[in-house]
């Protein structure tokens, strides 16, 4: 089958899609530095569209703060690529949508705009559930130091993200 997306990272999507079917639940996304990457490896599986409820591609802050609720003085003082941002806009996604559950992604891709506390490849993941406590942070820091380029962040960027979307083993 012909793709735009790599194929681990469409062999994956199918696996997302095909579980969370076969649970009847949907999910959201909220995306930053993949820029909708998540959303477009969704689309590429037949049947996406009972999976996939809506993504939400927030790469500026304001867009954060305007389409997920996300506070400026939240961006202000934790910075975008922060577990409290991260959060921030799953829970957005969630409020924003029908979804069962919501990933959202902020992260540096480079090769400019790290910092020594941030460097580049620097990602923060968030995964809210519908009914759970909204106090209950799930969000996760983590370093891509193998990823060398943009594109190598972003792709393993989703793929995290694609893994957080898999529903819980029964």
């Amino acid at each position: 089958m012909e793709t735009l997306i790599l194929s681990q990272i469409v062999d994956l999507a199918r696996s997302v899609i095909e579980e969370n079917a076969a649970r009847g639940r949907t999910v959201a996304l909220a995306e930053s530095c993949t820029g909708g990457l998540v959303a477009a490896a969704l689309t590429e599986i037949a049947g996406s569209s009972a999976v996939l409820d809506r993504s939400f591609v927030t790469y500026s802050n304001e867009s954060k703060n305007e389409m997920l609720g996300v506070s400026m003085d939240v961006i202000d003082t934790f910075g975008a690529v922060s577990i409290a941002v991260a959060w921030s806009m799953a829970q957005g996604a969630l409020k924003h949508s029908r979804a069962d559950v919501a990933v959202a992604i902020t992260g540096v891709a480079g090769p400019g705009g790290g910092s020594e506390q941030k460097p580049v490849g620097t990602v923060v993941f968030a995964k809210a559930e519908r009914g759970e406590d909204p106090e209950a942070v799930n969000a996760e820091l983590k370093f891509f130091e193998n990823a060398t380029t943009r594109s190598d962040v972003r792709r393993e960027a989703a793929i995290c993200a694609l893994e957080l979307l898999m529903p819980p083993a029964d």
